[in-house]
């Protein structure tokens, strides 16, 4: 198969794989300062929206590839050999990490975002605070610590889904955030150790997905819904065209329980109509409140 046909690229369907490898391109852009936050969510959501690989090409056309300076190929839509982009095996990455520490001294610090933790990050906090937000970053090994000291004050550890977390930090007067303990992490995933010392302070453990996972589930929910829709539409519209074929040859008390189940039926279809919309409320509520945590 050739990258191109007469016309443009060939209209075959994109996968989730190809999406994420655009959403990459993206998020590097972002975090170079190729793209402003309103053009990497406009196009992010374009990303995810895409259904064939003529509709991604164009979303990437002006960036260059990860890497490479311009000019640069677009990302490639023909799938390769390499591992899959996003997967815990192209994040564990080997080296020294491109962070060793983070301090915060009545102030705050962050490190988030595409970076590469090494096996141990030590952070500390006096009358202040500090994230360490491991969503998007990469990692120097299968294992890595993160050492917090927070005095008078507070760290906030954040992980994405399918990373194990062992907490085994020492609070006097504060505590350390045991909750998300337990859970067990996905085959190759890489594992965090949370450890250090608290007095009069905390530090707390999160997992959260990344705002373009959300925009993605969002994606997925959305069309979850308008198949639902349109399979109880077809199935209404079915139960009232067997209604009028038969009407000629079907006695009053027949014509009645027909008319009552079509009745039912889009009574059904109403009140699934009105928990969507209270589902679709009850998300924007949540997306609203994600979005002013991920900005404090």
């Amino acid at each position: 198969m050739t990258d191109e046909l007469p016309g443009g690229l060939p209209e075959l369907r994109a996968s989730d794989a190809d999406r994420e490898q655009v959403a990459e391109v993206l998020r590097d852009a972002l975090a170079e300062g190729r793209l402003d936050m309103e053009e990497f969510e406009e196009r992010l959501e374009a990303t995810y929206k895409a259904r064939t690989y003529k509709e991604l090409a164009p979303i990437t056309r002006d960036l260059p590839a990860p890497g490479v300076t311009p000019p640069a190929p677009t990302v490639s839509m023909v799938k390769g050999s390499a591992a899959e982009p996003g997967s815990w095996a192209s994040r564990i990455v080997g080296g020294e990490g491109s962070s060793q520490w983070g301090v915060a001294i009545m102030s705050g610090f962050e490190r988030k975002g595409r970076w590469t933790v090494p096996r141990k990050f030590n952070s500390f906090a006096f009358w202040g605070g500090g994230v360490i937000d491991l969503r998007e970053a990469n990692f120097a090994d299968g294992e890595v610590v993160v050492n917090c000291v927070a005095i008078m004050g507070g760290m906030s550890v954040i992980v994405p889904p399918g990373v194990e977390v062992v907490v085994r930090g020492i609070g006097v007067m504060g505590g350390f955030d045991h909750t998300e303990e337990g859970v067990q992490g996905d085959p190759g995933a890489p594992r965090v150790v949370v450890t250090g010392f608290a007095f009069w302070g905390g530090v707390g453990v999160e997992r959260k997905v990344t705002k373009a996972e959300r925009l993605r589930q969002k994606e997925e929910r959305r069309l979850e819904k308008l198949e639902r829709k349109a399979a109880r539409q077809e199935e209404l519209e079915e139960s009232r065209r067997r209604a009028l074929e038969g009407s000629g040859s079907l006695d009053h008390r027949d014509s009645l329980d027909d008319a009552r189940s079509i009745h039912r039926a889009a009574m059904e279809q109403h009140r699934e109509l009105m928990r969507e919309h209270r589902e679709a409320r009850r998300e924007e509520r949540r997306e609203r409140r994600d979005d002013r945590r991920d900005r404090d």
